[in-house]
């Protein structure tokens, strides 16, 4: 019997697929980063906008562009066709890079109105690289390796922009060379994407088929979920605002600690942090039960909160080192991050069988956690003048905490009702291979 047509047959080799899923996202989102951190390597020295400092004020105007694109991406990726988004990928990446050029070309302080525009598409990426992962029975896994580019792109990129400013390059024409040089590799990471077979008739049938989504389709998907994805969307706010004062204000929390932390703290702190929470992410992948794997995803936000506070109560104590402070609170604030990322949404809609797509249910939850993030930026001189950032940060842990626990066990006993519908989990019979991206089938 003849496959559909627009389902490809399982792949002969499902272990390479995998990884090549996992290279072709890992490298188009870390790609991504050279269009949009290099010009943060640089200091802008001897320009003020308003009494501001020059480099601070191109921060807020690209975070501010991020922002407004995460909104946009409600509608567009959600909207977006399987068949639009290497295209889509391209087109926004240029025009992020065109934004560099026109850095380059304007006089200061007039060309932070360039790093606003730059910031405009370069929030939509990820959706449309992740539309690529979602939907099949490793979505886990892969998107833990998308997560990974985020979390190693950042010093790498600001890398690249150092070393073009030891070369001659100016400070304003820096970004968009650092643009040009991960240009080939990302052109490559796409051509990548498009070679990824799509979920195959069992994915679908375990996952849910994904398919772009109308406005009154993302109106229907979030008031049916409404009162558990307001709980959600909150305690991901609430961590997003978390993550952002421990990273952003990192040196002053190691001063609060009694430390001048060595630029070599930051990294292996982060490190292992970065190991434990994609571990933590990509694990639901061997989970076949929709249920089980969402309400544990759920359960493992709540360990991770946990863990936050037993660490500041150990940190209280005097039970803990510095550097075990740090890598403890960055576990327990990445834990939840990265598992939203790869788990809640993604066996939400596996659950529930609703018609919509990952895209739709991240961007909800991410333009509302980066709201958060501006008022984090544009809160940055007041915050950096607190006499004990680290007594500031533990009052916000606690605060965070308590309301991101409520919300969380809210969303659980709501959705353990609104998912105990007979059929709500149907897992096909079939046979599978974990590493694959799909299932065998007989024909």
């Amino acid at each position: 019997m003849q496959e559909s047509s627009d389902i490809r047959r399982t792949p002969d080799r499902p272990v390479f697929w995998s990884v090549w899923a996992v290279l072709a996202a890992f490298g188009t989102y870390f790609c991504m980063y050279g269009f949009r951190k290099p010009f943060t390597a640089a200091g802008f020295a001897g320009t003020e906008f308003l009494g501001a400092d020059f480099k601070s004020v191109l921060v807020i105007a690209q975070v501010a562009g991020y922002t407004i694109s995460k909104f946009l991406g409600i509608k567009i990726i959600s909207e977006m066709k399987p068949t639009g988004r290497a295209a889509a990928i391209l087109v926004l990446i240029g025009i992020a890079e065109l934004a560099l050029v026109l850095f380059g070309i304007l006089p200061r302080p007039w060309n932070l109105v360039a790093l606003f525009i730059n910031g405009l598409p370069l929030g939509m990426v990820f959706g449309l690289v992740l539309g690529f992962l979602e939907g099949r029975r490793v979505t886990e896994a892969l998107s833990a390796g998308l997560c990974a580019s985020f979390i190693l792109a950042g010093g790498v990129v600001k890398s690249v922009g150092a070393w073009l400013l030891t070369l001659g390059v100016t400070e304003d024409w820096m970004p968009a060379a650092a643009g040009a040089i991960f240009a080939l590799p990302l052109l490559v990471g796409v051509a990548m994407l498009t070679r990824i077979p799509p979920p195959s008739r069992a994915d679908v049938a375990e996952r849910a088929e994904r398919s772009a989504m109308t406005r009154q389709e993302r109106v229907a998907l979030f008031m049916k979920l409404a009162p558990g994805l307001i709980m959600l969307v909150i305690m991901f706010l609430l961590l997003t605002v978390l993550r952002g004062l421990r990273d952003d204000f990192a040196p002053e929390v190691w001063k609060g600690l009694g430390v001048t932390a060595a630029p070599k703290d930051f990294t292996n702190s982060e490190l292992v942090v970065g190991l434990v929470c994609l571990a933590a992410g990509g694990g639901f992948a061997v989970l076949r039960n929709n249920k089980i794997a969402f309400f544990g995803s759920l359960a493992m936000c709540i360990l991770g909160f946990l863990l936050l506070a037993a660490t500041l109560l150990a940190q209280r104590a005097g039970a803990i080192s510095p550097m075990a402070f740090m890598v403890l609170t960055g576990i327990g604030l990445y834990i939840p991050y990265v598992v939203v990322h790869t788990t809640v949404f993604e066996r939400l809609l596996a659950v529930t069988r609703e018609k919509g797509n990952l895209g739709f249910l991240m961007y909800v939850a991410d333009s509302s956690g980066y709201l958060g993030y501006v008022a984090i930026i544009f809160g940055k001189g007041a915050l950096a003048r607190q006499q004990n950032f680290l007594a500031f940060f533990e009052k916000a842990a606690w605060v965070s905490i308590g309301i991101s626990l409520v919300c969380l066990v809210g969303s659980w006993w709501y959705f353990r009702h609104r998912c105990s519908a007979p059929g709500s989990d149907a897992a096909p019979a079939a046979s599978s291979s974990l590493l694959g991206l799909s299932f065998k089938e007989q024909s």
